[in-house]
């Protein structure tokens, strides 16, 4: 379904791999896209490659999802430059591995702060924006981790078992003002992203622009359809 105007998107670790590639399938949409990193380098360097190749204007702003103050601040700045927010895409994360036993309080701590409260604060802070302006999407990249546990992944499983529950309670509470909210639960991607972890040789882990266009797709469907939880696999992963 096309806007009727020009879309507004804030995507959260929007400098490499899935964030990246989402704010790349967006402004090839012709949005305004406004992205976040917690490096100041990474930051200013996708900045500068965006604005080279694409017409629509890439910004981006240094912001850890975890700092409530510093997303509100950021989120106050596009509505004073653009009036809106129609896409938010809580993508920021990070991983810590260990045995349950082996892991320490802070590293847990670190990763449900960042893939679960990060996005809980994203949602709360973007919320009455999009209720005044009548609707908007909110996507929140969660795993297929979020159904699957497995050895050493304690923090990351509660992370994106959580953030798949965050999802579906926020999508009921919002989906009167007319917020959409899905989960998208990809499998492997081939990103720098718990590289080490994958098993078998070849290129058979899904791509970055995957899950993107998952993104696109899900903004394109009319608006009595919400698609709240979508899953994506690889389509021939190494045998067991």
């Amino acid at each position: 379904m096309t806007p009727p105007h020009p879309q507004v998107a804030l995507v959260t670790g929007g400098t490499r791999g899935i964030g990246r590639a989402v704010v790349e399938a967006l402004l090839r949409r012709g949005a305004t896209v406004w992205f976040t990193g917690r490096e100041p380098a990474g930051v200013a360097a996708a900045e500068r490659e965006l604005g080279e190749r694409y017409p629509t204007p890439a910004r981006g702003r240094m912001c850890d999802v975890r700092d409530e103050a510093a997303l509100g601040a950021l989120v106050r700045e596009i509505e004073e430059r653009d009036g809106r927010l129609d896409v938010l895409v809580n993508n920021a994360g990070i991983g810590q591995f260990a045995p349950v036993d082996e892991m320490t309080s802070e590293s847990f701590r670190e990763v449900i702060d960042t893939n679960l409260v990060g996005a809980f604060l994203g949602i709360r802070a973007v919320a009455p924006m999009m209720k005044r302006q009548g609707g908007g999407w909110i996507f929140n990249i969660a795993s297929l981790a979020a159904k699957n546990a497995f050895a050493g992944g304690a923090a990351y499983n509660a992370s994106k078992f959580g953030l798949v529950g965050l999802s579906e309670a926020a999508m009921l509470d919002l989906r009167h003002d007319g917020i959409r909210i899905a989960a998208i639960c990809p499998g492997s991607v081939a990103t720098d992203f718990g590289a080490g972890r994958m098993r078998g040789g070849g290129d058979w882990r899904l791509q970055p622009e995957d899950v993107a266009q998952t993104v696109t797709s899900l903004l394109d469907f009319p608006d009595r359809a919400l698609p709240s939880l979508v899953e994506i696999r690889p389509s021939q992963p190494p045998k067991k």
